[in-house]
């Protein structure tokens, strides 16, 4: 019996019997068969969809002690992933990745006071893009001074030009306290964190 060979100019159709299936997600090296305008050509899976990448997550793995009623850059110094290394966390702290796109932008910042009493006045964090605040999240508890410790959360979609644009993330408490006050950090748990992560955007 002769044998039917699938080659760069054309099949049989024959051989395409759909018997065998594929149980996990396709290589980037895998193809599949499309008509692009009445003409049959392979389409390496890479190119359908892509990936969630560049992307990143990292928290503060300690307390950072901050000054009262300061903007202090918030130092999220351990990474739990970081696919393409474009977040630095040992001295600007920034996100900066090399491909150009949408990303998905969150963080949570935890503010302590280091004491038993509601003394905190406000509040705030700011995500900000080369410098400029373009999201910022508060509570303001100055009418009643109510606050002891919590917890602020943003989150943000922006375009990235692949080359310069960066993310950091800032944020200011103002208390009637003379004791620590800080970003709270742990070891095992994420009290604080910063990650973001490309955006696939299907067009049809």
């Amino acid at each position: 019996m002769s044998q039917t060979k699938i080659k760069a100019g054309g099949f049989d159709v024959d051989v395409i019997t759909g018997t065998t299936a594929l149980a996990e997600a396709p290589a980037s090296t895998d193809e599949f068969l499309i008509s692009d305008g009445g003409v049959l050509k392979r389409l390496d899976a890479s190119h359908i969809g892509g990936t969630n990448t560049p992307a990143f997550h990292a928290h503060l793995s300690a307390n950072q002690s901050i000054s009262n009623a300061t903007d202090t850059k918030v130092q999220f110094n351990t990474e739990l992933y970081d696919t393409d290394n474009s977040y630095d966390n040992s001295s600007n702290y920034r996100f900066t990745p090399q491909t150009a796109g949408k990303y998905f932008i969150y963080t949570q910042v935890y503010f302590d006071t280091g004491a038993n009493n509601n003394n905190i006045d406000y509040a705030y964090i700011e995500t900000r893009k080369n410098g400029t605040a373009i999201m910022d999240t508060m509570f303001d508890f100055r009418d009643d001074r109510d606050g002891r410790k919590f917890a602020l959360n943003s989150h943000i979609v922006q375009d990235f030009n692949g080359s310069s644009d960066y993310i950091e993330i800032f944020g200011s408490m103002s208390a009637n306290e003379t004791g620590d006050l800080r970003f709270g950090g742990a070891s095992s748990v994420h009290k604080s964190h910063f990650g973001a992560y490309k955006i696939i955007i299907w067009v049809i």
